[in-house]
């Protein structure tokens, strides 16, 4: 009995030590302030207006409420021949969502045509890019 128990106290070890390991060799964590791609593009699902262009997706990590965290550069191009206002959608493989309006605010008017607009979206609580991304870009009514 005692060998049994001492067998099963190994392989938890060993089962520990191979967590460690496999976890370390997941792949470096992105640098604050370094841009990264959010996500492998097999990993992206994307679902863009006809009237829009998606001119940058990409990550950065930078400081937000007092810690590093995920942001979401997004720029959006209008390729449409009228002034256009975009909502933008971005789900995460863990339940999180962000997104917003571009142009945020219309007191400087629409994306002109042939203009392109960005915005950058932080995560709360979330210091590395997403596993798989579903993202949405579709135009306001005006």
């Amino acid at each position: 009995m005692k060998q049994f128990q001492h067998l099963v106290g190994f392989l938890g070890i060993i089962a520990v030590l191979a967590c460690l390991v496999f976890a370390g060799c997941a792949g470096p964590q992105p640098k604050p302030g370094e841009v990264f791609p959010c996500a492998a593009d097999s990993k992206i699902e994307k679902t863009i207006a006809p009237e829009a262009e998606l001119a940058d997706f990409s990550c950065v990590l930078k400081k937000w409420e007092g810690s590093d965290t995920l942001h979401f550069n997004v720029a959006v191009k209008n390729i449409s021949d009228q002034p256009q206002r975009y909502r933008v959608n971005i789900f995460l493989d863990n339940g999180k969502a962000v997104g917003g309006l571009i142009p945020r605010k219309t007191n400087k008017g629409l994306v002109e045509p042939g203009q392109t607009e960005s915005f950058e979206y932080p995560v709360s609580g979330m210091n590395l890019g997403p596993k798989s991304i579903v993202l949405m870009v579709k135009t306001m009514s005006q």
